[in-house]
């Protein structure tokens, strides 16, 4: 093999793995993390989840990736370690499914229509139609499909320059004589299998590599048998190295991905290598086509899978007992779901920080209702938790925004793109509700500590405006939470409701301090508690109007509240006037 044969093999192989890579992230974002989410909603079913890491690994065309989303999962609590098991399983078979598409390399034949069917035929069409699509597609579905096909003509181009590279080697003493030593010892084959697998990290690469040997080489059974049973060890590497900053729960799933694996190879090996001794297999010395590739490895994982199925819960023993209890090990809290290794999945890790982004909006609104309370009656336990919920959303925060820039760094769907911007936007407000929660709080305590205490109709009118907060904020954490574009119109009108309230409530006061009923230091504390709660509705519009312009792919908010306040909404006006009926000071 001279140096020109070699630049061309290599060239061939980065274009190759570069074509699988392109092709496997964008049909991860195609699948915009909707079959992350219902791997992490998974019950304890043992076929269930078997036919789901199946589809979710024929999807994305990766096990690696599969069983690094277990990973994933159960390191942040998301998951159990038995509910992977039957998962790693299926996405054992799934993967084969990418080994099929490069098998029709492979087809022979000189009529019209076989040629056609050959990659060589149909790839810079794909190519060319691929690229049209992502050069005038403006929705990401559209343009992921278009990378899906440059992707896989990249692929095929790939596969089709390391074979002519290496179609010269047939003849080659010195690389007929290493396909002997593998045909002679199997052992030696599932070792370079295993190696070379783990180097490239991708099970279905190194198959596709071998496929690509055998359209040009003369290679035989006796040589690809071992070698892919050394292949589908080696793919596991990815989810151990993915294990190692986990907990131990993680770790144990790779122990589970890397013994199925392990544990299947012996058993097929074992039983195919006994038989071949006694039968003695007249096949072994023929040549494999890249179709026969992969039915071997499909085979083996099928039959492997077969075998194993009904000892799942051994498995998961086994992998207990190999991985013992760390001693000292943090307890789960509900940031480890945003997991590092979810930013390889960004529509599964922004749907993540939603669900903490809505936790921390609940969590805000329940600070408000509980400091509400103490205007009423103050009491130091209550304090505390408004203290304590406070400090957990100022930790929501610090995590959620942290992990939202992190995924703002990587390849983003533009509907992602918006969800994580949205979701900044409304986390500062959320934060700062819970701080005028607070400051409420705050002032009831002074209140208490002082012994004084505000006229009847002062207390009145305290009732009304916080009523009023109480139910924009709920109707803001409905809104975020399931999107709900009917909700978050309610917010504006109501807003507009407590900002009268707070004028008249305050001219109110002045009323009774001239007539001698309210003192001024208490004009002071009511002012604080008035602005904090016009503050709260303030966020709350920010929220909502955030909700409704994202879902409408646009970010013109202050055009949005002119358009809402000049008038121009019947609904808007119909709203107001129920709002500013419901909550009206006498």
């Amino acid at each position: 093999m001279d140096i020109f044969v070699f630049l061309s093999l290599i060239g061939g192989l980065a274009l190759f793995l570069y074509g699988m890579d392109l092709m496997g992230d964008s049909l991860k974002r195609l699948a915009g993390g909707k079959l992350e989410s219902i791997l992490a909603q998974l019950t304890a079913a043992r076929w269930k989840g078997f036919l789901l890491g199946f589809v979710v690994t024929a999807v994305i065309q990766s096990s690696s990736a599969t069983t690094v989303m277990l990973v994933g999962f159960v390191n942040s609590g998301i998951m159990k370690l038995g509910q992977t098991i039957s998962i790693i399983m299926g996405a054992n078979i799934g993967t084969t499914a990418t080994s099929w598409l490069l098998s029709t390399a492979d087809i022979q034949g000189t009529a019209t229509l076989m040629k056609l069917l050959k990659p060589e035929s149909f790839t810079p069409i794909l190519a060319m139609i691929g690229l049209i699509i992502t050069m005038t597609a403006k929705n990401s579905f559209r343009k992921n499909t278009g990378t899906i096909l440059i992707g896989f003509a990249v692929l095929m181009f790939g596969m089709q320059t390391m074979s002519s590279a290496v179609s010269g080697l047939r003849d080659n003493p010195a690389f007929v004589n290493i396909l002997t030593m593998f045909s002679n010892n199997p052992l030696m084959g599932i070792l370079v299998g295993t190696v070379f697998t783990a180097i490239i990290q991708s099970s279905s690469a190194s198959v596709g590599v071998l496929q690509a040997l055998a359209l040009s080489c003369a290679i035989p059974y006796s040589t690809a048998i071992p070698v892919i049973l050394g292949q589908n060890i080696g793919t596991t590497i990815t989810p151990i190295i993915s294990s190692i900053t986990g907990n131990t729960e993680s770790r144990r799933v790779a122990m589970a991905c890397l013994w199925i694996k392990m544990i299947g190879v012996i058993i097929v090996a074992a039983i195919f290598y006994l038989l071949h001794s006694f039968i003695g297999f007249a096949f072994m010395g023929a040549n494999v086509s890249a179709f026969d590739i992969a039915i071997i490895h499909t085979l083996f994982n099928i039959i492997s899978t077969v075998i194993l199925m009904p000892f799942c819960k051994q498995l998961e023993k086994l992998a207990v007992k190999l991985v013992p209890e760390r001693k000292a090990e943090k307890e789960k809290d509900v940031f480890d779901t945003l997991d590092e290794r979810f930013l390889t999945i960004p529509a599964f890790a922004v749907e993540k920080c939603r669900d903490l982004v809505c936790d921390m909006a609940r969590i805000s609104a329940e600070t408000f209702t509980k400091a509400a309370r103490l205007l009423d009656a103050y009491d130091a336990d209550g304090f505390e938790e408004v203290q304590r919920l406070e400090e957990s959303i100022d930790k929501y925060e610090d995590k959620t925004s942290t992990y939202l820039v992190k995924i703002a760094g990587k390849q983003l769907a533009p509907k992602d793109s918006r969800a994580v911007t949205e979701l900044l936007h409304c986390i500062g407000d959320i934060e700062r509700i819970s701080d005028h929660a607070l400051n409420v709080a705050e002032a009831a305590k002074e209140i208490h500590d002082k012994s004084i205490s505000f006229s009847q109709k002062a207390k009145e009118d305290l009732a009304v405006i916080t009523a009023s907060v109480a139910e924009i904020l709920e109707i803001t954490v409905q809104a975020l939470t399931t999107e709900d574009l009917d909700a978050a119109k309610r917010v504006e009108p109501l807003e507009q409701v407590i900002d009268n309230l707070k004028r008249q409530i305050k001219n109110g006061h002045i009323s009774r301090l001239r007539q001698g009923d309210c003192t001024m230091e208490l004009g002071f504390i009511l002012s604080d508690l008035l602005t904090n709660c016009e503050r709260v509705s303030d966020h709350c519009s920010n929220i909502a109007v955030c909700v409704i312009e994202i879902a409408n792919n646009s970010f013109e908010s202050h055009e949005y509240l002119q358009q809402l306040k000049s008038g121009g909404s019947q609904e808007y006006s119909r709203l107001y006037a129920a709002y500013s009926e419901k909550y009206f000071i006498r």
